[in-house]
């Protein structure tokens, strides 16, 4: 492995004399003092520890600052700029407090002083405050300038201390902690504070052969450089440290619970003769693309093995995922055994049976949908007919994981939209397979997965991506629009589309109309527009609290082009296929992530006629900019990544530990590879303490023995 770099305090000559002096004597380690609980008080301060996980010792430690305010020198007051952070220290020449107007409310002012002037320090809501500092005390002060010659004070301490700790909230590296109602950053200080040395008692999971060639501190050098760091930076390499620990851990759950699945279930092997599928494959009216035909073979032998398939199809809007699911669905077919797709809802399992019967062509085999509104008798065939074999394929919602859908042989699993079902329900799908087996089971996303979360959330999937659009893809011009006039001539534009024959989406972010959210509801919307804009066409709503019943109609007229406009919320989101459709209007469009954007604009340009997305919604918008830039969902997941940062997407901002870049987790991941090789269960003495690691972290199944 290749090396971090040098770690000053971690990897300093352990045979330097000097240092050898210096350094104090350790006992060894007792994690046991770890899960001390933790004493917090007053009562409040107590319930909000409790809201955050700190209940011991152990997980104070855990709990990461998300960030180091330098406040290590001292502005002179006469200094100070407006709109600035700073600390000052000095006298106390006046303080009183005063309530405010808004009831319950106190102001608390304070006349400071040094020795190039005064300043005025205030206090919000804090009355207590002007109990502890009387007038002559020197004091620390920090906080922002909010005009000149006023501070408003976030953090304060005696200059001559309080409880022996003068410099923990206003001077050096201070520590910000994610705080919650019930208990600050500063209370959190005054914890970590209690508890300093404790981080000795830290366990050390990784080998030292990966913490040399790393350049790692010892993980209770890292917590010590974060909670109380002493340099620039001691907090980096802490950060680095704790941010690698919980990479490796994942990787090797992930990889671990890939390798016992692939070696504890067994699948049926789906190797004979492709003769159905070549001639469905033959007999399309499009050809494929070279992504398609390589994901095809990938899954064939995925198939033709016996250990059940774990594949994740990831693919570009409109890049033909239904196809590919539908060559792994016949596969099981030609082989006399079953296939499902299960999709998250009602409209999206409907247009993937469509879409399936218009792919099958004059291929003619046994298919149905079932969903939570297929009524009881069809329910009752239906059931009847997967259980006795008699129907190969079907396509259905969560209704097909109740307890009464039993299937004769199913082997062949597509699971659309996965990340919108729980682990439970797609475990449920595989129980219906026959005893002693588990279907083969493909994934399927249309959102590009940028490498970083297919490691770190699909790292037990094999992941296979459609990048290239099928040939008579238009592109999509894509323009962001704020003003009236912007949306007057946007209306025009649409009308223009609607008289030359074609049709049009326009998306709301609500059902209805909202008091608290000023967003543009779908319902109202299509009431406006159906008597204003677009009175002279036909205007049908739909969104998922309608009956089944009026969201079929609707989309039925719209798909059938007897609707002119289509008003909607995001249930439009995948699924639609309407070639006709040339426009999108997406309304309050800074309501939606990136991906969701994509996802909606590819609702058009599936069609011969050039199409146009117009996203409604502030200009200066990072993430609309990037929509209007570019139309590669691989990019924008990648640009996506960049605005929200790695951080907040795989769970790391949340509990302090540092923003992770891809080339921290390929560490990870080669060295979890690297050591399950080797040490399949982690089993060996030498890796007592990261098994003890990962199980903490994932539970004692994420330990259990890989079958020979």
């Amino acid at each position: 492995m290749p090396s971090a770099g040098p770690v000053a305090f971690a990897t300093s000559d352990p045979q330097d004399p000097e240092r050898l002096r210096r350094a104090p004597l350790r006992s060894c380690p007792r994690p046991s003092r770890l899960r001390w609980p933790l004493t917090v008080r007053p009562a409040r301060a107590a319930r909000g520890a409790e809201a955050l996980g700190l209940r011991t010792v152990g997980d104070l430690l855990e709990h990461i600052p998300h960030r180091h305010e330098d406040r290590r020198e001292a502005r002179p007051v006469a200094d100070l700029r407006p709109g600035e952070d700073a600390t000052v220290i000095g006298e106390v020449r006046a303080i009183a407090r005063r309530p405010l107007r808004r009831r319950g409310l106190t102001l608390v002012e304070a006349t400071v002083a040094d020795a190039t002037g005064p300043i005025k320090a205030l206090w919000w809501n804090q009355p207590w405050v002007a109990d502890r500092l009387g007038e002559g005390a020197t004091v620390i002060l920090h906080g922002r300038c909010k005009r000149r010659h006023e501070l408003s004070v976030s953090d304060y301490e005696l200059a001559d201390g309080i409880a022996g700790h003068a410099d923990h909230h206003s001077t050096g590296l201070v520590p910000v902690y994610p705080a919650s109602e019930h208990i600050t950053a500063r209370k959190l200080r005054e914890l970590a504070w209690g508890v300093r040395g404790a981080e000795r008692d830290a366990v050390e999971p990784l080998p030292s052969a990966l913490r040399a060639t790393e350049g790692l501190p010892d993980r209770p050098a890292a917590l010590a450089a974060v909670h109380f760091p002493e340099g620039d930076s001691d907090d980096g390499v802490g950060r680095r440290r704790l941010a690698f620990d919980r990479l490796l851990l994942r990787q090797l759950a992930l990889l671990m619970r890939r390798a016992r699945r692939h070696s504890a279930c067994a699948a049926p092997e789906l190797s004979g003769p492709p003769e159905l599928t070549e001639g469905w494959r033959r007999a399309l009216p499009f050809r494929l693309t070279e992504d398609q035909v390589r994901a095809m073979e990938a899954i064939a032998a995925d198939l033709a093995r016996p250990r059940p398939m774990q594949r994740l199809l990831m693919g570009e809007v409109g890049s033909g995922k239904t196809v590919v699911a539908l060559h792994a669905m016949l596969r099981a077919v030609e082989h006399r055994a079953q296939a499902a797709l299960m999709a998250p809802t009602e409209t999206l399992a409907e247009q993937h049976f469509a879409t399936l019967q218009g792919l099958m062509g004059a291929q003619s085999v046994p298919m149905a949908l079932l969903t939570g509104s297929t009524p009881a008798a069809r329910r009752s065939d239906v059931l009847g007919k997967l259980a006795s074999g008699e129907l190969a394929m079907v396509v259905g919602t969560h209704a097909l994981i109740e307890d009464d859908v039993e299937f004769d042989d199913l082997a062949v699993v597509a699971v659309d939209e996965q990340h919108r079902f729980g682990v439970r329900q797609r475990q449920a799908l595989d129980r219906k397979a026959p005893p002693g087996l588990a279907p083969h089971v493909l994934h399927m996303t249309a959102t590009p997965i940028p490498r970083t979360l297919a490691l770190t959330q699909y790292g037990d999937l094999d992941v296979t991506a459609l990048r290239e659009l099928p040939a008579g893809r238009r592109p999509i011009r894509t323009h962001l629009a704020s003003t009236p006039d912007e949306r007057r001539r946007a209306y025009a534009r649409i009308r223009d589309e609607l008289r030359a024959g074609r049709q049009a989406f326009v998306v709301c972010p609500l059902v209805s109309e909202s008091e608290t959210l000023q967003a543009r509801a779908a319902t109202g919307e299509y009431e406006r527009l159906a008597e204003t804009e677009f009175r002279e066409f036909e205007v049908v709503l739909l969104h998922g609290q309608l009956r089944p019943r009026e969201k079929q109609a609707a989309m039925s007229a719209f798909a059938a082009g007897h609707a002119d406009v289509l008003v909607a919320t995001s249930v439009i989101e995948v699924g639609i296929d309407v070639p006709n459709a040339t426009v999108m209007l997406v309304e309050d469009a800074d309501r939606y992530g990136i991906s969701q954007l994509h996802q909606l604009r590819g609702r058009v340009g599936r069609g011969r006629h050039p199409s146009l997305c117009l996203l409604f919604g502030p200009t200066e918008s990072a993430r609309l900019q990037a929509l209007v830039a570019s139309d590669d969902g691989f990019e924008l997941a990648e640009a996506d990544l960049r605005l929200r940062g790695e951080g907040e997407l795989i769970g790391t901002r949340q509990s302090g530990v540092a923003e992770l870049d891809l080339e921290l987790l390929e560490r990870a991941h080669r060295w979890a590879a690297a050591l399950l090789e080797g040490d399949p269960d982690l089993s060996a003495p030498e890796h007592a303490l990261l098994a003890g690691a990962v199980r903490d972290a994932y539970g004692a199944d994420a330990l259990e023995p890989i079958p020979a």
